[in-house]
Order: structure tokens, then sequence, then C-alpha cells
């Protein structure tokens, strides 16, 4: 597991309660208490009769964090002894706040926003990669609807442009190509929409330009053109996405941290080797079509976890301020 482990400051729960107690609401404390303990350490799995040990599992419906849907589907995590059971959840900082409360034990995010968390003081451990970005098949884009007077980065100066979550790697990716292709992204006001409805607020004009994800990107096209590929200006190729837990469940959990991204990344590697198969998954949990499933350009999961790969978004971020100090890509990744 990774050396990287994020520590707590001491807890001050005892004597926080003794001042309450004197000027608020008896069932006030005891809510924020609940609250308090909710957010804090959590005990090491429970296995079941038989044998599996269960694990909750949040990500977004999408091509880029679909590897727990194939480890599920086609029994890596069987293989494993884990019972992993997954929720559906529009982006990744809603992710990281269930991930923090004790709801999920381990989330998929992109690794803007994980990082984020990091920097703000949450104990937030890497559990293994995602999906990489790769400008050869880019699987994300920046779109504008069809009719859209927009043709350049300039043209969107001034103009509103929607992300699935502020902050994070798709206003980071859409900035960073804004300002190298002759915008300026300060000028931009951006939005925060899930990815399905995008296609919609382009072509309803609620949004001038849209930063689309697989298999939103394909199901928007008939509403809307690809402007630019914004993650360009990130890099080539870089992890879009991660699964991570709390510090202190991967510290409680390490063996079933090991097994979960054991097979996350076996589960990857085979969707990367059976592209029909796995659209077919993909079809199954994201309630797509199968001509949009087919159709559309699949993302490249990662079958290492290199910190090489983590290191350009945080870079990108820390340029637009998302990021105070970029970290060490290498203080994230597991060992």
């Amino acid at each position: 597991m990774s050396s990287f482990v994020s520590r707590r400051k001491e807890s001050k729960l005892p004597s926080l309660l003794r001042k309450l107690k004197k000027f608020l609401l008896v069932p006030f404390v005891l809510a924020l208490a609940f609250v308090l303990v909710g957010c804090g350490g959590q005990s090491g799995q429970a296995q079941s009769a038989d044998g599996t040990t269960t694990v909750r599992v949040g990500t977004i419906p999408i091509d880029a964090e679909a590897q727990v849907f194939y480890a599920k589907d086609r029994g890596f995590f069987e293989d494993v002894g884990l019972n992993v059971e997954v929720q559906s959840i529009t982006n990744g900082a809603a992710i990281v706040s269930a991930v923090q409360s004790g709801s999920l034990d381990i989330g998929c995010s992109n690794v803007v926003s994980v990082a984020t968390a990091i920097e703000r003081g949450l104990p937030l451990n890497l559990v293994a990669p995602g999906a990489v970005y790769s400008s050869e098949a880019p699987s994300t884009a920046l779109m504008v609807a069809k009719d859209s007077p927009i043709q350049s980065a300039a043209d969107l100066n001034g103009k509103v442009v929607a992300v699935n979550g502020l902050k994070n790697i798709t206003e980071v990716g859409a900035r960073a190509w804004i300002d190298e292709n002759g915008g300026d992204a300060s000028s931009v006001r951006f939005i925060e929409l899930p990815f399905p409805q995008m296609g919609a607020a382009l072509a309803e004009g609620r949004a001038d330009a849209a930063v689309v994800a697989e298999p939103a990107l394909t199901q928007a096209s008939g509403d809307a053109r690809v402007l630019g590929d914004a993650y360009s200006a990130v890099a080539d190729e870089f992890l879009i996405t991660a699964y991570f837990s709390t510090s202190d469940w991967a510290e409680q959990n390490p063996e079933v941290a090991d097994k979960f991204a054991q097979a996350i990344q076996e589960a990857g590697k085979w969707a990367n080797d059976n592209p029909e198969e796995s659209a077919k998954i993909l079809e199954k949990y994201t309630e797509i079509s199968a001509e949009t499933a087919n159709g559309m350009t699949r993302a490249v999961n990662a079958e290492t976890f290199d910190p090489a790969l983590v290191q350009p978004p945080l870079d990108s971020a820390g340029r637009f301020d998302v990021l105070k100090s970029p970290p060490d890509a290498s203080e994230l990744v597991p060992e």
C-alpha cells in the first residue's frame, strides 16, 4: 500500500462537546457528534457467511470509470473474495464526500478532485488506476452546438462552458485548451452539469460549450459538434481517473485494498483486449444503446499505476490555482 498517508489532527471531540453542551441544545450536540464520528475512523471490513468481503464503491457511469462494472460483471471481484456494491453518482466531488463520510468505502474520481481534497486536509489514499487519456483516441472533447457561431478558443471569451464538476479535470482541461489556443480562460464562466445533460444544454443555449465524456459525447453528436480536444492541452497522455479510499480504511483493510486493485487492473486489461464484450457491459450499467456503446471512442484503461501519468493533470491544476501546490505524484501512488 502507499507510504503516503494523510495525517489527521488529534481529535478534540470531547472538549468540543463539553463547550457545546454549555451553549447549544442537546439534540444539536448529538447530531454534531454523529456527523463527526461518521467522518472519523472506520473498522475493518466484515466478512459474510460465505467468506466474501463487501466493499461499497461509488463511480460516475461513464467509460472512463467503468472498470468496476467490468470487474463485477466478469467475476474478477468474486475471484479475490470481494462482493462489490456499486453506486452511480454524478460527479467526483460528490463521490469524495461520500467516501469521506463513510457511506462508501472506495470511490472513483478524476485525480484532480482527489488531489484537491487531500490538499484541503482530507485523509485520502489512492488505491487503483482508472482510465488514461490518449490524444490518439480522445474519449472526452470540448463541444458546441452544431449551429453555434463559435469556431475558435477566442470565440469562447466571455462565454459559458459546462463541466461536470467545478475545479476538476474537466474545467482544468477546458481552461488549458482555451489559453493554449488563443482564448482567455479567465473570462469564461464555468457551470456544473452532469455529462448526459450537456447535449441538451448546448442545443437549448444554456451553455455555449461543454466538456463532454463518453458515452455522452457520442449521444450529444446529434445536437453538437467537437470544437477541440480539451485534454490535449494537459498532456498527450495522462491518468484521468483513479480509485481512492480514506487513509483509515486503507490502513485497516490493506488486503482488501490490494485485492480490489488487483481486480480493477485485471478488469481494465480485459476490457482493453475485449472492446466488443466490454461494450455490452457498459451498455448494461450505463443504460446506453448498443449503437452508442459500439460506435463511441472507448477509454483506455490503465494496466499499471504509473506516477508519470498522474503528474500532468496535477501540474495543470496548479497552473490555474485549483491546486495551490501540486504534489509529487509518486507520493500519492501506491507502491
